[in-house]
């Protein structure tokens, strides 16, 4: 069974596929896929680096991953560039490691942690959704507190997301993730519960 795990930006879903984990699922994660991809001088890296320029650059040749979501957020055109380039060979890999995890166990429930699963429709291959919901002061905070932004900036990243409402409209289920971390832990294991219960044998 494969199942798609979404939210907006700072929802709480590296916490809730950790917790996911802890109970047996297989975790396929986007965004390190995503980091792999852009290790300097791999084919993806000259391609952002010839749409970006060097100065997205460190001295190292790593790309400044702070620096290129600033540009990207408050851009709608350069996002649609990085998105090009980024998510065909994301979407690639992920096909690649539930090829693997389906050889060595047919009965396994894969996680595939995604910001962007219902933008690009790939929510549709999934047999299940879980939506990680957060209010948008608390996104924020965290933005503010993990990454380092200004209030501004965490504005507007959030402003470039598709509403939570829409993502809610495609969930099979949905944890709210704005209390404490037993709660979340105690919802994330109820999901699960119910997973398994549908998962094929």
């Amino acid at each position: 069974m494969v199942v798609g795990l979404t939210g907006g930006v700072a929802s709480g879903k590296t916490t809730v596929s950790e917790i996911l984990q802890e109970e047996g699922a297989y975790l396929i994660d986007a965004d390190m896929i995503a980091r792999q991809l852009v290790e300097p001088h791999s084919a993806t890296w000259y391609e952002i680096r010839k749409a970006f320029g060097d100065d997205i650059l460190d001295e190292n040749g790593s790309l400044r991953r702070k620096k290129l979501a600033a540009r990207v957020f408050s851009d709608p055109d350069e996002r649609k560039i990085l998105n090009q380039i980024l998510h065909p060979q994301i979407r690639r890999e992920i096909q690649n490691r539930l090829k693997e995890i389906a050889e060595k166990d047919p009965r396994a429930i894969v996680i595939v942690d995604a910001a962007l699963l219902v933008e690009t429709g790939d929510y549709r291959e999934m047999d299940k959704v879980i939506v990680i919901a957060s209010s948008p002061q608390e996104q924020i905070e965290r933005l503010k507190q993990r990454d380092g932004m200004e209030e501004e900036q965490a504005r507007n990243v959030l402003a470039s997301q598709m509403p939570l409402e829409e993502k809610r409209k495609v969930a099979d289920f949905i944890i709210c993730n704005e209390g404490s971390l037993e709660e979340t832990r105690k919802r994330t294991r109820e999901v699960f519960r119910e997973l398994k219960k549908i998962a094929p044998c």
